[in-house]
């Protein structure tokens, strides 16, 4: 006769042992499915995050290339600029018209990197020397310097914001290389100097030369020309219209420069 409490035996042993020899497996494989469901979110964003930066160091570098020959219509400060307009009750203003490189004034040239960026024809992109000197001004808690050259407003006047975060310092430092790779110094200084804000609504030497002279930036004397560069820094600030002693001083500075630095060899 079958014994009950010896097949209950058995089959109470036969479970223990089921239960030793699966746990392990079982739980080595519900981690094995938390892994890959963790793993594939993981590469998922790593996937997302290297399309999203290879297509934007393509579509840069197009842009970058494509504005080497084509002139841009407008720029970001612009826009922003007339959004200030409009909110203060003011109507939109743009004036502005581009000039070639080879037509305009030499004295319009030499004054804005006498005034801005004397090093302009040697480095590349960046002057390390006005760099560390705004980093120590900025550190003493003076007024805040950037330090910036021709190439570095260049490329945060075409592309990028207004601002002074690291982020779009950053972004600025970016392009700066990106301009000088791609571009010639000529090609840096004439967008500089067709797209630079020079007043209220102004932008660019010609429409400067205009608004303050009533000529051409071709015809531009040396006083002409250092007077509207001493402004660069606060051009809706200051004005060769009404230039105060501080205007003049900087002028006759940029004057003192340009006669020191000579004609430009490109």
């Amino acid at each position: 006769m079958i014994n009950i409490g010896v097949i209950k035996t058995i089959i109470s042993n036969v479970i223990s042992v089921s239960l030793v020899t699966f746990a392990p497996m079982a739980k080595t494989r519900a981690t094995k499915t938390k892994s890959k469901a963790k793993h594939p979110l993981l590469k998922r964003i790593t996937n997302v995050a290297t399309k999203v930066f290879i297509y934007f160091l393509l579509v840069s570098v197009f842009w970058v290339i494509a504005l080497r020959f084509i002139n841009p219509p407008i720029t970001l400060l612009m826009v922003l600029r007339n959004i200030e307009r409009k909110a203060d009750g003011k109507p939109f203003k743009t004036e502005k018209k581009w000039v070639k490189f080879d037509d305009i004034s030499d004295n319009m040239k030499r004054a804005a990197v006498s005034a801005e960026d004397q090093l302009f024809l040697t480095h590349i992109g960046f002057d390390m020397k006005a760099i560390e000197k705004a980093f120590a001004s900025n550190a003493k808690g003076k007024k805040i310097k950037g330090g910036s050259t021709i190439s570095q407003q260049t490329a945060k006047n075409v592309f990028l914001w207004p601002g002074r975060s690291w982020i779009r310092k950053g972004f600025e430092a970016y392009f700066t290389l990106l301009i000088e790779l791609f571009w010639s110094k000529e090609r840096i200084l004439e967008v500089y100097l067709n797209v630079i804000e020079m007043g209220d609504g102004i932008y660019g030497a010609e429409a400067a030369a205009r608004e303050y002279y009533g000529k051409s930036c071709t015809k531009l004397t040396k006083k002409q020309a250092a007077l509207i560069a001493s402004c660069f820094p606060n051009p809706r600030r200051w004005t060769p219209k009404n230039a105060t002693p501080y205007i003049r001083h900087r002028q006759y500075l940029i004057l003192r420069n340009m006669n020191r630095l000579g004609p430009l060899d490109f």
